[in-house]
């Protein structure tokens, strides 16, 4: 035991997830313990238990919920509960890896399902009890260190998940103060390993790690480590001089870092397409990328947020370093002018009335966005000169 919860622990209030936990001779693991001694909001609650994933789903019957074998292969096993699902994962050590999946066996012992973890910090249990901290590696003095540290060799932890070596760097970006300087040594020795991974990992973490409070001088830590360059060699010292523009224009705006815009920073303009390709993000996403790096165009802001939408109009203009003001909390119009008015008023049914509403639309955004009676008059002068 290296201790006990301080104050009161994020599941004190959920009575049947300690209860179950009891049941299963389980300890809370990872993620909820580190963040809880970190005093930030706790997302998700995982349990560890020694005990067989069979014996888990007959405990969790017995409890009275219902287990779902949503891992059953890696021993995870998710327990329905009324106020949330929970993931039971029994104790592990690793057989084999090759860099992308990890062939596992069961064990009851704490200390080895501790030491296949990536770093100290996630590798803290607590009794759900009793709040006693077990802690295997040194992570609360890591974790009290802001120093995000490999668990063993860090080439080894590499060699077994390839995904660690950016995951080092996302939590550094979000917990790091100061650099552990083997591991990272080790991620720039191993960084052509990356190109093993799937792009679709890639993308995850990445995205992940440009959001974090200490993005912008992890990424420049990147790429001067040669991170990027087997997998998105596109994000160079440049970049990274875009994106610390943008983050300073995000948070002089009161803007809240968005991944997507700070990727659009990271990558020169004629790279958002073929990256985002490779990166397999979504249609949504990629075509969102691109659009971002198109320029703020020369009919000002509302025109822009008319033409492309709020949300992107603010990507281009602060990744232009243009103001947004004047768009923050405005509503783009609709045009106050159908075809079917436009018929009205002699205009023939076919191509010209689509004509004839982009004109007027065109020259209803150059004079601001009038009311209703302008842009009649704007359909009536259109009409006429026809």
């Amino acid at each position: 035991m290296d201790g006990v919860i301080p104050g009161t622990p994020p599941w004190a209030n959920r009575p049947q997830l300690i209860a179950l936990a009891e049941r299963l001779e389980a300890r809370f693991v990872g993620g909820a313990v580190r963040d809880m001694l970190l005093g930030i909001a706790v997302a998700d609650i995982d349990l560890a238990t020694p005990l067989s994933p069979e014996t888990v789903i007959g405990r969790v019957r017995e409890a009275g919920f219902k287990p779902v074998p949503t891992g059953i292969a890696h021993g995870t096993i998710t327990a329905v509960l009324p106020d949330g699902p929970v993931e039971v994962t029994t104790l592990r050590r690793d057989v084999s890896t090759d860099g992308r999946h990890a062939v596992v066996a069961f064990t009851d012992d704490w200390r080895e399902d501790a030491a296949r973890r990536d770093f100290t910090m996630n590798a803290l249990y607590a009794d759900p009890v009793s709040g006693a901290l077990f802690d295997y590696f040194g992570g609360l003095d890591d974790l009290k260190a802001g120093r995000v540290r490999f668990i063993g060799d860090p080439l080894q932890r590499i060699a077994e998940d390839h995904l660690r070596i950016l995951r080092f760097f996302r939590f550094h970006a979000r917990f790091g103060d100061a650099v552990d300087e083997a591991g990272l040594a080790a991620c720039a020795a191993r960084a052509n390993d990356l190109m093993a991974l799937s792009r679709e990992r890639i993308a995850a973490e990445l995205l992940k790690l440009l959001v974090a409070a200490r993005a912008v001088p992890v990424v420049a830590l990147m790429v001067e480590q040669g991170i990027f360059r087997a997998v998105i060699p596109e994000i160079d010292a440049a970049g990274v001089a875009r994106l610390t523009a943008l983050a300073e224009r995000e948070t002089a705006v009161g803007v809240a870092p968005d991944a997507i815009r700070r990727l659009a920073a990271l990558l020169p303009p004629e790279a958002a397409e073929p990256v985002g390709a490779r990166l397999k993000l979504s249609n949504t996403d990629r075509k969102r990328l691109i659009a971002a790096t198109a320029g703020p165009g020369d009919e000002g802001p509302r025109a822009l947020a008319y033409r492309v939408g709020t949300s992107g109009a603010i990507d281009r203009l602060l990744l232009a370093g243009e103001p947004i003001d004047v768009i923050r909390d405005w509503t783009p119009p609709a045009l106050p002018l159908t075809g079917g008015a436009l018929v009205e008023r002699g205009v023939g049914k076919g191509p010209e009335v689509a004509r004839l509403l982009r004109q007027v639309e065109t020259q209803w955004i150059a004079e601001g966005f009038p009311d209703a009676g302008r842009v009649g008059e704007l359909a009536d002068a259109a009409v006429a000169q026809a």
